[in-house]
């Protein structure tokens, strides 16, 4: 059962604004947002009537339900690592209300049949609202035309190889991808001939210990360049609709422009919370468990990547989370697993940059809410409106808490950021009107909505 809330006194921060209000959901909508500069003497007689349930919000920031473009919650066929209830669950007690989540599980999902399977699945298990990317490979291209832009995020094309076995490397095939009209194609962008070039080399050198310290040159900037750059030129050949993930170095930031809206960019860019968290500097003290694909990088690349994502060059801001149990992570350096759980931490970990000075608290909403909603064209999600769906999350922004092994609900149960403390805390999370997370106890009685989107993306 859904239950009519208000929640009174809070500070929305939504579309570059802060204001106190008071915000009512009805049937698991937004029917009412309040501001206290409009609000009648009488706004506060009756609401007790109405409503099953009433939080003060007193001292707390409401924000929308962050939008994740890029996780890997590893089902089917890796479960050991994670799956859609484990890691939706720390997903919504992260602030995260909707997720889209990767082909390259086992089996792949590259037919219509697998891709089914997992929204399935989805509506079973998870509490955070769910889509999955249609995979491409170098010969599923009458599987990725019947995918439907307006229940599916998008197409996903491993320009380079990562996790897994889905390397689209034949020019052809790229090309005919890159033709399909109305659909996203979202690109994992790493030279794969660049990258096996320098592990030869590298091999060479160490051997197969290769210290990790020197994934960034063998992941190297030379190689993501390359790859985005031909994703650029075949999505400006074709007008493809590109999301290029997880950019990692400040050279491919002159691909993007800043000088349109959002909502009229063909081409846009993603950046990940770990690329803007960490340097190369890092691996000293955190090892192959901030190994990442693409690699993290210089200090001026994190620099230069914040500068970016605040100056509208880049459009999103995601997680990749990529669980991997402990055991795979502490591997020598070439069987080590490459990826991390991030999804439960983003929010409280970007807060923690708003809290040095290094960025707004508006800013962080447009790029983990508003932009994600924006890029992909989703229905009713990524604002606080009325009549769209109560995605919202409130937020202490002083409450300090320490990352510990009995609080992290990853179902790998570590973190690279563990013993981390952080001044902000989620408090309430809501999902399609559903209070889902209250401060540490979960409502798991309502799963997550697909996510549907507008066609002509």
């Amino acid at each position: 059962m859904i239950e009519n809330i208000h929640i009174l006194n809070v500070s929305v921060v939504n579309e570059d604004e802060i204001y106190k209000a008071d915000v009512s959901i009805k049937n698991g909508i937004i029917s009412s947002i309040v501001p206290h500069s409009k609000k009648g003497n009488n706004q506060r007689d009756n609401f007790f009537i109405t409503f099953s349930k009433v939080i003060d919000g007193s001292g707390l920031h409401l924000f929308p339900g962050v939008i994740d473009d890029q996780v890997h919650f590893r089902e089917p066929g890796l479960v050991h690592k994670g799956d859609l209830y484990s890691e939706s669950k720390a997903a919504v007690a992260g602030g995260v209300t909707s997720f889209m989540d990767m082909p390259n599980t086992v089996p792949n999902t590259i037919t219509q049949n697998l891709l089914n399977d997992k929204y399935e699945e989805a509506s079973k298990k998870s509490l955070a609202n769910f889509s999955f990317y249609m995979g491409a490979t170098n010969s599923n291209f009458e599987e990725i035309e019947k995918t439907d832009p307006k229940t599916v995020c998008g197409v996903k094309v491993f320009m380079g190889a990562s996790t897994g076995n889905m390397l689209v490397d034949n020019i052809d095939s790229l090309k005919k991808i890159f033709s399909i009209k109305n659909l996203l194609i979202a690109t994992h962008c790493e030279d794969e001939n660049i990258i096996q070039r320098n592990i030869a080399k590298y091999k060479l050198k160490f051997g197969e210990d290769l210290p990790v310290e020197y994934h960034p040159l063998i992941r190297s900037r030379e190689a993501c360049y390359a790859s985005t750059k031909l994703a650029i030129e075949l999505a400006t050949k074709y007008k493809t609709r590109l999301h290029v993930l997880h950019i990692s170095t400040k050279d491919e930031l002159s691909f993007f422009s800043n000088d349109i809206p959002l909502k009229d960019k063909l081409i846009t860019a993603e950046v990940c919370v770990h690329h803007l968290i960490f340097n190369k500097s890092d691996y000293k003290r955190y090892g192959r468990l901030i190994k990442w694909n693409p690699a993290i990088k210089d200090k001026s690349d994190q620099k230069a990547l914040l500068k970016a994502l605040k100056n509208d060059t880049i459009d999103v801001l995601a997680t990749d989370h990529a669980p991997h149990i402990y055991e795979e992570k502490q591997q020598p350096y070439f069987k080590a697993a490459s990826g991390a759980p991030m999804v439960q931490h983003s929010l409280v970990s970007m807060l923690e940059l708003y809290h040095k000075g290094n960025i707004s608290l508006n800013t962080i909403v447009q790029k983990m809410c508003h932009a994600p909603a924006e890029c992909f064209r989703i229905e009713k999600r990524g604002f606080i409106r009325e009549g769209y769906y109560a995605d919202l999350v409130l937020v202490d922004l002083n409450a300090p808490w320490t990352v510990t092994y009995d609080n992290i609900l990853y179902k790998c149960k570590w973190s690279p950021l563990m013993g981390e403390r952080f001044n902000s805390k989620v408090i309430h999370t809501f999902v399609n009107g559903n209070h889902v997370f209250d401060n540490g106890t979960f409502n798991e009685e309502n799963k997550g909505q697909r996510l549907l989107f507008k066609g002509d993306r």
